[in-house]
């Protein structure tokens, strides 16, 4: 496998960790509030942990003579990522 396979599958694998990321807590919205955390903290915990090592690799096999292509396909799971966090702290906070 290529650096640029790897890097293509590393980028599939980081929207797609994202997007678990915020589903997961877009899903607090829809249940009434428990005592505990549920198994959707727990999802949104390991999508969050397994993302760090993917967007390592990805910036590693990334195409450094191109830096805009690799920043064009983390936009998306960025600004993913950005409304997880903003989700989570108003469903903490004041939900």
């Amino acid at each position: 496998m290529t650096a640029q396979q790897i890097n293509r599958v590393t980028g599939w694998i980081v929207t797609v960790l994202s997007a678990t990321a915020l589903l997961t807590v877009l899903s607090g919205y829809t249940h009434p509030r428990l005592p505990d955390e549920g198994t959707a903290a727990h999802i949104f915990q390991l999508s969050i942990v397994a993302l760090v090592p993917m967007i390592l690799l990805f910036l590693c096999t990334a195409d450094w003579k191109r830096p805009w292509q690799g920043a064009r396909v983390l936009t998306f799971p960025a600004a993913t990522l950005t409304l997880a966090f903003g989700a989570l702290y108003y469903l903490e906070h004041y939900r």
